[in-house]
């Protein structure tokens, strides 16, 4: 099952109780998301982020993808939830631990933290079916076409793309990437960069709230 969205994450799991747990979480909080029992698709596609069930089978093979240079980010799953468990589990490649059972909020939660991880060491990030080079400050369409934006422009995108469901209010905008001393103008002449380079819909307007990721037309 996919769903769409900016983001793309991967559960594996074998429990199809968890899974469709699982992914009604993560579709409301907006983030796509594939399903494989094995975990044979990791290598084959990008994903943002990988959400474990911990079996054996399972963290051998993550330590085998670890080895084969997978960077995936990974939140393993455990019904266990000892120290020793926790440990085998960081040692076989994963990033987060979260034992069964667990709150939705703290699930979402460590989700968030690893998608802001990854955002913050990669060196392309995905949007919807264009991407941000950081390198380069530029956006790649669909269709390899670049559109190459000031720095101020990159920071203002990559910030809303980071956490696409999250509606910033202008202030905290300004702040993040702008400093204190800029306008809250400031923001929406940037918005209006984007807009232009990008189409209207890279940046969505949420009345008296703020702005948000919107998307890019193909």
């Amino acid at each position: 099952m996919t769903q769409k969205a900016a983001a793309r994450l991967l559960i594996v799991a074998d429990d199809e109780v968890l899974v469709e747990r699982l992914g009604e979480l993560l579709a409301e909080a907006g983030y796509a998301y594939d399903t494989d029992p094995t975990m044979v698709r990791a290598l084959d596609a990008h994903y943002d982020v990988m959400i474990v069930d911990q079996t054996g089978e399972n963290l051998e093979t993550l330590a085998t993808l670890r080895r084969k240079a997978l960077t995936t980010r990974v939140l393993v799953l455990s019904s266990i939830g000892s120290d020793a468990d926790q440990a085998g589990a960081m040692t076989a490649g994963a990033d987060d631990y979260l034992p069964k059972p667990f709150l939705p909020a703290r699930l979402l939660a460590k989700v968030r933290g690893l998608m802001r991880r990854h955002i913050d060491n990669a060196e392309t990030i995905p949007f919807g079916r264009a991407q941000l080079d950081v390198r380069r400050y530029e956006v790649v369409l669909p269709r390899g076409k670049r559109v190459s934006l000031s720095v101020r422009e990159f920071d203002l995108l990559r910030t809303l793309v980071a956490r696409p469901t999250v509606i910033y209010p202008k202030a905290e905008l300004r702040t993040r990437v702008f400093g204190t001393e800029a306008s809250e103008s400031t923001v929406d002449t940037y918005v209006y960069y984007l807009r232009k380079k990008l189409g209207q819909g890279v940046v969505r307007s949420v009345y008296r709230l703020g702005y948000k990721a919107g998307s890019i037309a193909p």
